[in-house]
């Protein structure tokens, strides 16, 4: 047994919201409540140990991130720059270390806040020489190649397009080396792809960073190398991270034929939902809108419509088997939400299941739905930190119509269910950044002002706990277990030097746990 007393513990159980003393015994919780009755537990082989006043909240929980590709970007080029100029200074920088024919890859260009917009592949040629370099886009939904790239990945000007996705080309019909949506494939599939093992081992040493942030646990959207190397750590007793692993809608029909349910698996390893592209993303225009783009007649990339939804979710429910759907535009969400909408009926009518769907990002809504995801009964999985990244973008692209988008308040108060995530590696996964981002509507510089952005749908901090923590644990199917502190739950949690909730709101980004604990043991300690 493990006793943790004399703390300050914000349990989120309603019935007993604060305690200062737990019991730990075989990974859960056994008792919460005063320090005198906890400790009256303890026994001669009772570990105690004082805290000193310190706060414990649950283990947060990062509802949707791409843990392979976070853990790859640990090691790739940080190419999230104020200039052009920068980005390319770094991939000089790589360049002098790499080899000659070895690939230089990064991650994080963001187009929108350079000044002249994308780069071409002749400034990272002029950077790199005539080693291949490929730069994935802070949004993931495009890529920057150099001609080194281009030309292994057989791309020129008479390559075609490929469905769902465009080669950018300049008005000679030459390729300028970005790449967009499905375009990517052309040089992801020739990249060098580690295997099992070296996906496994960046995993690893991922989760030891996720654990200094706080996080317990994380909803995974990567694909089949990733679920192999997490059930390789898992058989193995290497993983102490909860994950629910999402599965890719073109292997739907393997699941369904092996019978595989949502919430099937272990302790630290369970199937979560399929998961679904209704558009593209924000930054690229390549979302879907019922409206064109600001000073355009581009409308976005719609990948999926009502109907198409309800065939895959018709599918797909009647093996147990939940949707998670990609969904940022105004018209994406109006079809996956018309979608849901037939197979809520579907499920009602066969007498199957009410499974948990969820919508990934909701970032646009028109006015009309914005009630309907709790209509629905759907989680809404969104990123808080996407708001106040995406902003500037947003107001360029959309007016008036930001006033629907990133909309948390409004969908709480109707009712909605929030689990909060980030996307990493598009965003931090420092959960702390998206409390701050929830809570302020404004980036740890204070950026744009007092207000915030849209401040009209600030949160509190309460609010923004809970979708970290209750909302996910829900969204998994594991209510019963994860996201509180109280007995029979898991004993994942971490402790604050300082109580976030007395300090002024402004600092929330600067929070860090001082230890993290799964399961019953320290992961993690400062």
């Amino acid at each position: 047994m493990r006793i943790l007393h004399h703390a300050r513990i914000r349990t989120l159980n309603s019935h007993q919201p604060f305690a200062a003393a737990l019991a730990v015994e075989n990974g859960r919780i056994l008792a919460v409540g005063s320090n005198k009755d906890v400790l009256a537990l303890a026994n001669r082989n009772t570990q105690i140990e004082d805290l000193h006043g310190q706060t414990v909240w649950p283990g947060l929980t990062d509802a949707h991130l791409h843990l392979e590709a976070y853990a790859a970007s640990l090691d790739r080029v940080d190419c999230e720059t104020a200039t052009l100029a920068e980005c390319l200074g770094r991939i000089a920088e790589r360049a002098r270390v790499t080899p000659d024919g070895a690939w230089i890859l990064g991650h994080g260009f963001d187009q929108n806040q350079w000044q002249g917009g994308y780069g071409t592949a002749g400034d990272l040629d002029a950077a790199a020489g005539d080693r291949p370099v490929y730069i994935t886009a802070k949004s993931l939904h495009a890529g920057w190649a150099n001609s080194a790239a281009l030309r292994m990945a057989g791309v020129d000007r008479d390559t075609p397009e490929i469905e769902g996705g465009q080669i950018q080309r300049d008005r000679n019909g030459v390729p300028t080396g970005i790449l967009l949506e499905n375009a990517v494939r052309f040089v992801e599939r020739i990249l060098p792809a580690p295997d099992e093992v070296a996906v496994a081992a960046a995993i690893e040493r991922a989760q030891e960073k996720l654990w200094s942030m706080g996080l317990t646990g994380v909803h995974d959207n990567d694909r089949r190398r990733c679920f192999q190397a997490l059930q390789q750590l898992d058989q193995q007793g290497r993983l102490r991270l909860r994950v629910v692993k999402n599965l890719p809608f073109d292997q739907l029909a393997e699941a369904v034929a092996v019978g595989l349910r949502s919430g099937f698996g272990g302790d630290f390893l369970r199937i979560g939902s399929i998961k679904m592209f209704a558009d593209g993303a924000l930054g690229p225009q390549t979302a879907a809108m019922l409206q064109p783009y600001q000073y355009s007649a581009n409308t976005g990339v719609l990948q999926l419509d009502a109907g198409q939804v309800f065939e895959a979710g018709e599918q797909a429910v009647r093996s147990g088997l939940s949707l998670a759907i990609h969904a940022i535009g105004d018209c994406a969400n109006h079809e996956v939400l018309a979608g849901y909408e037939m197979l809520r009926a579907y499920e009602r009518q066969n007498h199957l299941a009410h499974l948990r769907h969820r919508i990934e990002h909701v970032q646009i809504l028109a006015p009309g739905d914005l009630h309907r995801l709790t209509d629905l009964d759907l989680v809404a999985s969104v990123q808080p930190i996407h708001a106040t990244s995406d902003m500037d973008t947003a107001d360029r692209h959309l007016g008036s119509r930001t006033q629907y988008a990133y909309a948390y308040r409004t969908l709480l108060e109707a009712g909605t269910r929030l689990a909060f995530g980030s996307d990493a590696p598009v965003e931090s996964p420092n959960p702390f950044l998206g409390l701050h981002a929830a809570v302020n509507r404004t980036r740890p510089s204070g950026y744009p002002g007092a207000e915030g952005w849209r401040p009209e749908q600030r949160i509190s901090l309460e609010a923004a706990l809970a979708a970290y923590t209750t909302g996910p644990a829900f969204a998994a199917g594991r209510e019963r277990e994860l996201g509180q502190l109280m007995p029979d739950f898991y004993a994942d949690l971490i402790v604050l030097a300082e109580d976030p909730f007395d300090l002024p709101p402004q600092s929330l980004h600067n929070r860090l746990p001082a230890a993290t604990m799964v399961g019953g043991e320290w992961v993690f300690r400062h």
